[in-house]
Parts: C-alpha cells; structure tokens; sequence
C-alpha cells in the first residue's frame, strides 16, 4: 500500500506550485482584508466627523432656542423647523435630517421627501432609546446611511448621511483589488513553476548521461562548471559513482580475462594428456602416472576455485554472527608450529614479539589471513634468515576533564587502544621495489624470480586483502632498502 502510495506522488514541479499557491493565496487573503478593512475604517471615519460637525451645529441651534422661549409653544416648533431648514446652509453634503418632540412625533424633515421615505413603524424615540448619541447604520427605503440621534428637552433630532456612494466604490474597489490579487497570484505561481523548471532542467543532462551508460561508455562525465550552484554536489556524485563503476568494470573484465587464463591452461593441459594416453594402449605404471598428473593438475584447479569462492565470500562483508573474539596469541602459536617444519629445509626461523590482544572477526578467515602471510614469507625469504612476527596497540588520544578552577577548565588526555597491529617482516634473497610490491595485491599477478620461485595461483595477497577488509582493516607492505620486506595488518581490537 506505501509503495503505491509512492507512486502516486505528485512530480516535484506540481508539488512546489500547490505549495506556493496555497502560500500565495492566503497571503493575499490576508492582504485583501487588511485593505478592505483599513478602506472601510478611512470612510467610517469620514463619516462620523460629518455627521459630529452636523450634529455639534444642530445641537448649538437647538439649544440656542431653549434659551429664547422656554415652553414648547407654535413659535418654539416653527423655530425648530426652521433650524432643520437651515442646516444644509451650513455644509455641502447630502445630509438628511428629521426632527421630532420629545414623545417622537415627527415635526419636519429636510428634505421634506425624506419624511415619505421613513418606512411604516419608524421611531425616533425608539432609536433613541437603542443608540444613546452613538452612531449607528441604518437602511430606509433603498439606501444605507450613518445616522445619530441628538436630543434635548423638547425635542429629539436624526441625522442621516447617504453612504451609498462610499458602498459603490467599496464594491468597485474590492472587485478590482480582488482582479489584482488574482493576477498577482497567477504571476508569482508562473514565475515560480518556470523558475522550479529552469532550476531542474540541468538534470535533464544526467538523465541522459544515465541513459546512455553502457559497458563501452563508461568515461562519460558531467561537466560540473555547467551546473547551478545547488546541483554541483549532485553532479560530482555521479561522475564519481561514474569513475567507481568504470574501475570497478574493468577490474572484473581484468578479473574475467585472468580467470579464463588461469583456467585454460589445466584443463588445456588435461585434455591434452588424456588424448595422447588414448592414441595407443599403455602400460599399467603409464596409466597410474598420468593419473597422478592429472590429480596434482585438478588439486591445482580446485585450489583456484575454493579461493575465487573465498574472494567472492569475503566482498559481500561479514555478518553479526560471523564476527566473534579471537585469541591472536594462540593462532599464532599453532601457525608457528605448523610453518616452522616447513622453514627448517632451508634454515628460516621465527620470532613472536609485542602484546599480542583478542581481535573481532571471524577465526578460520583470519587464520587464513595469516597463514598466507606466513607462507609468502617463507617461500620469500632469504635462506638463512629470520621471520620476525611483532604485535602493538594503535592508540588514539582522548581529552578528558579532570577539574574546574575560577579561571579554566582542567583537562587531560587519556590513551586508549583502538586497533590491533600485526608485522610480518623478512628478508628477501632478491631485490623488490615499491612499486613492484604494490602490485602484489592484484589478483593472478605473479612476480616472477630465479630462485625459491612459488608457483601459486597469484590470488594470496588479494585474499588477504580482502580478508582484512571484510573485518574493516587494512593491510600495506612496506620495502626498506629493497631486501626487507614488511606486511602490517591491521584489525579492529574485540
């Protein structure tokens, strides 16, 4: 079910697009009603002091009355009806007025149509009662105004601002913003779609390159320079993943071609033997020799196979339950006593020096390790000589601390083992360079030489390698003054 749903991802070109456009649009969102609400506040405002300055002057009129005529008598209501009549005298805006007494009859209005406008059931009293002096929206018939009720002790007062005007250009004004957040919305979505594809459009070129690997182009590279910024890590991966797949092809069709080689020649030699044994009849003793013949030559074969199926085991890395303590000290005490038999003919002794400590891997292929080691350097060494085997401890250097002081911290550093190190070292009877040992690691490569020549299957020093590398060691020779001859292996400590 996950890998379907993996399946089913968008392409990374829609995913960036979706995500932007949902970011885009709530920010323009937030953006529409910041605008609308901070247009809504600027006319609200300047409605609200119209109608202050209105009312501030109706009031003064009216209370300049009250002092003139103090019972509400036919010249007092004429008076105040004449005040209402005055008022547009005064400022330049289409203000509304309607003018009651104290029970909310209605007295006049300005402009008299107004007062047929008032819907059935209107109440200035009833507005009074609900706003107090405060400004409020109101509709009457089809238009919307600010209203405010004012009032003194005769009569009460309602003025009305249209706001129509306001409400068409907040309708004109959001439909255009909304046009202009929409477009702004669609340009920044297509800026950033045509961005994300230009960004991407370099791999591309490593598609391609990926699409045309094939065994007789391996050398294709990826000009790094030509790439952004942000895909250079990306393109220099693939031209080393590129040289590693390269290197490594040709080492198996080295490998492929060698073991051809290696393989040719005793079943050559085996087909040969059999086919002239078949010419004619033999003796019995004929027969028995040719067998013993091709027995040594299928021991050869078998011995070619057992350690191509020991490299390939050990380049697939060891498992958890492979790896286990091993007591170097006692394998290399049994190792000494099976090889010191075999450099007695030629006068070769040993000698085991150092700390010798338990090591994690696994014991029969770390005893192989050794043990072709110790066999090239006794078919290696000089006659007469010694066969040095020495042990130490690779330490690293820990800073710990020990104390605190007012001023500084105090610390120390603390040796701790953190490898093993074995020595194999031996004397040649003939010179070798560096160079010359460093080829020694190749697989079926075979130095040749005049004396104490060992014909092997030129695979000893590649098993050890890749031995040691299975344990996550290492192993390096080292030539002192071309006739000394030296193998470190180094393992992880148990």
């Amino acid at each position: 079910m996950r890998y379907k749903f993996k399946n089913r991802r968008w392409p990374l070109l829609w995913r960036t697009v979706f995500l932007l456009t949902i970011f885009v649009v709530i920010s323009q969102v937030i953006i529409y009603i910041w605008v609308q609400r901070s247009v809504n506040e600027h006319f609200e405002q300047m409605d609200s002091e119209i109608i202050t300055h209105a009312a501030f002057n109706l009031r003064k009129r009216m209370i300049a009355l009250d002092k003139k005529i103090e019972p509400l008598t036919a010249s007092k209501t004429q008076s105040l009806i004449d005040a209402n009549h005055l008022h547009s005298s005064w400022l330049d805006y289409d203000l509304k007025t309607l003018i009651s007494d104290k029970n909310g009859n209605l007295l006049s209005s300005d402009p008299s149509s107004f007062i047929h406008d008032l819907p059935a059931g209107f109440s200035l009293l009833h507005l009074r009662q609900n706003y107090r002096d405060q400004q409020f929206m109101i509709k009457i018939g089809s238009r919307h105004y600010r209203a405010m009720v004012i009032a003194n002790q005769e009569a009460l007062a309602l003025i009305a601002l249209p706001i129509d005007v306001h409400h068409q250009y907040l309708i004109q004004f959001n439909r255009h913003l909304i046009m202009i957040l929409i477009a702004i919305t669609l340009l920044l979505v297509s800026i950033a779609a045509l961005s994300v594809y230009w960004g991407f459009a370099p791999l591309a070129t490593i598609v391609q390159k990926m699409k045309g690997i094939d065994p007789e182009q391996l050398d294709e590279r990826v000009v790094v320079g030509n790439m952004p910024q942000e895909l250079r890590p990306l393109a220099e991966s693939y031209n080393l993943m590129m040289e590693k797949l390269e290197s490594n092809f040709e080492s198996l069709s080295r490998f492929s071609d060698n073991i051809a080689h290696e393989l040719r020649t005793p079943l050559a030699t085996l087909g040969t033997q059999t086919q002239v044994m078949l010419t004619k009849p033999r003796e019995s003793h004929e027969y028995v020799e040719q067998l013993h013949h091709q027995h040594d030559t299928l021991e050869q074969l078998s011995t070619l196979i057992n350690n191509m199926l020991l490299l390939a085991k050990t380049q697939k890395g060891l498992s958890d339950s492979q790896l286990n303590r091993v007591d170097t000290e006692s394998m290399f005490t049994k190792l000494i006593d099976y090889y010191e038999l075999i450099a007695e003919d030629r006068n070769i002794t040993f000698e085991k020096t150092g700390n010798f400590r338990a090591v994690l891997g696994d014991e029969s292929l770390l005893q192989r390790l050794f043990a072709n080691l110790m066999s090239n350097a006794i078919y290696y060494a000089a006659s007469d000589s010694m066969i040095t085997i020495d042990a130490s401890n690779i330490e690293i250097s820990t800073v710990t601390h020990t104390g605190t002081s007012d001023k500084q911290n105090i610390k120390s550093s603390v040796l701790k083992p953190a490898s093993f190190k074995v020595v194999i070292s031996n004397r040649l009877d003939q010179p070798l360079t560096q160079v010359e040992a460093d080829k020694l690691f190749e697989r079926f490569y075979r130095h040749h030489r005049t004396n104490t020549m060992h014909s092997g299957t030129g695979l000893g020093l590649s098993i050890v390698q890749a031995i040691a590398n299975a344990h996550n060691g290492k192993v390096s020779i080292t030539i002192k003054e071309e006739y000394y001859f030296q193998v470190s292996v180094e393992l992880l400590l148990a």
